[in-house]
């Protein structure tokens, strides 16, 4: 098994996308408070994303990398077409479901989103470039599989309760994400020395700085869904 086949069963394994509050919110179980309360929080990601990758990409030193992540960032900002700036369509789905988006971009995340936006930042603009990296490349594979949960959800709870919804916003990124994927593992076999431009064979140490970045950005993200997961139980301890 390579290094990025075990690097991406781990992913694949790990609490940020195997947890209640998703395997919950796919079945479209979730009240019509706490559905506000996703949509608001997830905003937050998705509007300080694009920063969170430009901070990566002027701190990678290595050539290879650095041309995936501008393909990732590129896609995030529309691969050149405007209309399809992903915080935009982002936008357009708050509003479709009645929500504003200056309440939404104004409105105090939780303490886990926080942490979660936080921790992201901090290991994406790392100094330790395997650290940095190992954090995009968790956040990159796990994805599929967080839309895989997401959208079912959504279109149960706009069949039943959100006639108007655009949920364009997340069926595009689905569409997206194995060409963010094909990228991320270009990038890792680039610095591993096993894809066709290779830059060396990561060090040991530079793998163990890898893991660490992927182990801690998915655990910022299992957080992240813990923090709704907890306001939901709150709201259904209140309402009882």
């Amino acid at each position: 098994m390579s290094f990025y086949e075990e690097m991406r069963g781990y992913v694949l394994r790990h609490g940020a996308i195997n947890n209640p509050y998703l395997d919950r919110f796919q079945t479209g179980q979730v009240t019509d408070e706490g559905f506000r309360k996703f949509a608001v929080e997830f905003y937050h990601f998705a509007r300080f994303f694009p920063k969170i990758l430009v901070a990566q990409l002027v701190n990678t030193e290595d050539e290879s990398v650095a041309d995936e992540l501008t393909k990732v960032l590129y896609s995030e900002l529309g691969d050149g077409r405007t209309k399809n700036r992903h915080e935009l369509l982002y936008r357009d789905f708050l509003r479709s479901v009645g929500l504003d988006v200056h309440e939404a971009m104004t409105h105090p995340m939780l303490p886990s989103t926080q942490a979660y936006i936080d921790g992201m930042e901090q290991l994406y603009s790392s100094g330790n470039h395997a650290t940095a990296l190992g954090a995009s490349f968790g956040l990159e594979n796990m994805a599929i599989t967080m839309w895989d949960h997401l959208i079912p959800g959504l279109t149960r709870l706009r069949n039943e309760r959100y006639p108007q919804m655009d949920a364009t916003y997340f069926t595009f990124h689905r569409e997206l994400e194995s060409t963010h994927e094909d990228a991320m593992e270009k990038a890792v076999e680039a610095v591993d020395g096993t894809g066709s431009v290779a830059s060396g064979r990561m060090t040991t140490q530079e793998r163990e700085d890898f893991c660490g970045g992927t182990k801690a950005v998915l655990d910022y993200l299992e957080g992240f869904w813990m923090g709704l997961e907890k306001t939901r139980a709150g709201h259904t301890a209140s309402a009882a």
